[in-house]
């Protein structure tokens, strides 16, 4: 069969054969290793406050913190996927989980943000090689379809899982210790995982027809990676200043050389022939709409409690079990479901009711510190993202040829990916540009002591009014604090309200853009198993997911 990075194994034995020597342990090793690198990358969501506090941050580099893992996850995984293929998935595994450990103990010593984003961006490539890794290495070794479809079902498992308790643990080391505690936490984990893979996982390989495309690699990268700095430093540093405008312009020319590469390469990493397809073409484009929309709001509510509102990280651990963990609960449920009801109508429901959600978060009130308003704006998106998050790849499998599945989830697994990079961006750059612009015009015609008045200018000016809003009583400056709160509380409505947009236009463009197409999550031949959630569950085409 054909996996998501494109690699293609035998099908193997009836389902009813003896497992293979060494299944077992591969597939314990590879439920540990996608639960460390899921931690990895949801354990920030309830340290942001803390680390405002204690290295003195601003809102971009905050937003880079985030950004920081997912790009390096978006940027290499297509190339992960071939380094496994040709030298081995227990040794992607263990590369990954040492470059996790690594990035994790740089993040646990970071004196300053900048260095915190070098261990996110290790962080991002360690799991950026663990979740493809994993997920091969097991597949390899299953026998039958039915097999297959359990052992995806318990590697999702776990992946949710890392995404649902990750934000809550965070934040109760941090509370009896520090945020760098975490840190350290996650290191032993890594430790514990590498050792599990080494001594329990079986070694796998399919070199045969697999090449890098380097080109093409180079240039979505960096072209990537260029654009996303100018999104990211816009709101801040100015969208007209030079650095942000030759980031925007030359990272736009790189990504056009990516399309020409991509088009004439032997070998390409991002096949766009598949969107001469219609609904392939559609569920990509609302998977990078719709992940945007769920991550963007995971992020907001994570700046929302953290260095605006400077909530207890266990709360906002707490809120995060509701924003992930329906995904977790309802694998069974979706799995069934996708047998029974068209994927397009899950995922046109999915995403209404995570717009639903976002716009319910619109009438938050910055100043009120309780629980009980997030609690059904968080639902509703969380189970939101449970439909969707499956329901978008088997989508684009059962619009594609059975040879060309491979490749058709690999594509939208990197999409869904790059929607997940795009959340924080976007919700970032909206919430700050409007919460300074905001601030700037409370600020004018505030009736503050003149030094006063001063100092919250040049703080906003070096900092923003999420700067403002952190400094102590009595510091100078402090008189604007409740003007900063509002701002903020004013540039992150809006922010939801563009993440519930994005969430109706994806729902829109999904229950009009599949008319007259019949795509079955559960068709009669295959469906996905649950890709399951923080940032990415890879997923492949399996039969009878709902059924291990």
């Amino acid at each position: 069969m054909t996996l998501n990075n494109g690699t293609t194994t035998s099908q193997g034995p009836t389902a009813g054969a003896t497992r293979r020597p060494g299944y077992a342990g591969t597939l314990a090793a590879a439920c540990g290793a996608v639960f460390v690198a899921q931690v990895a990358n949801a354990l920030p969501a309830s340290l942001l406050g803390l680390f405002q506090e204690d290295l003195n941050t601003h809102g971009s580099q905050l937003t880079w913190i985030t950004a920081a893992f997912m790009i390096a996850v978006v940027c290499f995984e297509f190339t992960f996927g071939v380094l496994g293929d040709l030298f081995g998935r227990r040794r992607l595994v263990v590369a990954g989980t040492a470059l996790v450990a690594a990035g994790s103990t740089v993040a646990a010593l970071a004196p300053t943000v900048q260095v915190l984003w070098i261990g996110a961006a290790l962080n991002g490539l360690g799991a950026g090689a663990m979740f493809p890794g994993s997920l091969t290495a097991i597949t390899a070794l299953t026998r039958g379809m039915r097999q297959r479809a359990h052992a995806v079902a318990v590697w999702s498992g776990f992946l949710s899982a890392g995404a649902a308790v990750s934000p809550l643990v965070g934040g109760m080391f941090a509370k009896v210790g520090s945020w760098r505690g975490s840190f350290w936490v996650l290191v032993g984990l890594a430790l514990v995982s590498m050792v599990l893979t080494l001594v329990l996982a079986s070694e796998s390989k399919a070199p045969q027809g697999r090449r890098f495309d380097v080109p093409g690699q180079i240039t979505f990268a960096v072209g990537l990676i260029l654009v996303l700095y100018g999104a990211v430093e816009g709101p801040e540093s100015g969208w007209i200043t030079l650095p942000v405008m030759l980031s925007l312009a030359l990272g736009a020319v790189f990504l056009a050389g990516f399309v020409v590469v991509e088009l004439g390469a032997e070998s390409p990493i991002f096949d766009l022939k598949l969107f001469r397809n219609r609904a392939f073409a559609v569920s990509s484009v609302v998977a990078v709409i719709g992940m945007l929309a769920f991550l963007g709001a995971c992020f907001a509510t994570s700046m929302w409690m953290g260095p605006v509102q400077h909530q207890d990280p266990i709360r906002v651990g707490m809120l995060f079990l509701l924003l992930q963990g329906p995904a977790f609960v309802l694998i069974p449920v979706v799995s069934r479901l996708l047998h029974r009801v068209a994927a397009s109508w899950l995922l046109t429901s999915g995403f209404v009711l995570m717009a639903a959600g976002c716009l319910l978060f619109t009438q938050l009130d910055v100043t009120d510190l309780g629980l009980g308003a997030f609690v059904a704006p968080a639902l509703l998106i969380g189970i939101g993202f449970a439909l969707t998050v499956s329901s978008v790849t088997a989508v684009a499998l059962n619009s594609v040829p059975l040879n060309l599945a491979g490749m058709a989830s690999a594509t939208t697994n990197m999409l869904r990916d790059l929607g997940f990079v795009l959340g924080p961006v976007v919700v970032g750059a909206v919430a700050l540009s409007n919460a300074g612009s905001a601030f700037a015009a409370n600020l004018s015609g505030a009736d503050l002591p003149a030094g006063q008045l001063a100092a919250a200018r040049e703080i906003a000016g070096a900092g923003g009014p999420i700067a403002v809003n952190s400094l102590p009583p009595g510091a100078p400056g402090s008189a604007a604090h409740g003007l900063a709160l509002d701002a903020l509380g004013s540039g992150f409505s809006t922010a939801y309200l563009v993440c519930g947009v994005a969430a109706a236009v994806a729902a829109a463009l999904t229950a009009f853009g599949m008319i007259g197409l019949h795509a079955r999550g559960a068709a009669e031949h295959e469906v996905t198993a649950p890709a399951l959630p923080g940032h990415d569950g890879r997923s492949e085409p399996v039969a009878d997911a709902a059924h291990p």
